[in-house]
């Protein structure tokens, strides 16, 4: 398994506004608009955020994962079960185009392990 980003999450109540604040303010690009807020910085693509609205009785992850392809995203959630560590999110193919599921840490953070379908 290779990681290949680590991308943290922000939430908001206002996707706009956010995007405005983002783009306008420090000049990130907007990468994706749906289902979340997907921005890069233009001089290093690598460099993401992820502005999801705040949704009532989902898990909310903290940050994202991405452990480069499908199959490492399998090995990861077999992984975390054989650890018996709790999975908030079931392992899913996303519309879109993501496989993913969310684990809780040992610390209690919730992390969103993925990796983009081919």
């Amino acid at each position: 398994m290779a990681v290949t980003r680590i991308v943290p999450y922000a939430r908001t109540t206002d996707l706009d506004a956010s995007r405005e604040f983002y783009v306008g303010v420090l000049g990130l690009d907007v990468a994706m608009r749906d289902p979340v807020l997907g921005l890069t910085s233009p001089a290093n693509p690598t460099a993401q955020l992820i502005v999801q609205p705040r949704t009532a009785g989902e898990p909310e992850p903290h940050f994202g994962v991405d452990v480069g392809d499908p199959a490492a995203v399998d090995a990861a959630h077999a992984a975390v079960r054989e650890l018996g560590l709790r999975v908030v999110y079931p392992l899913t193919n996303e519309a879109w185009g993501v496989r993913r599921f969310f684990v809780e840490d040992p610390g209690g953070t919730v992390i969103n392990v993925l990796a983009h379908l081919e």
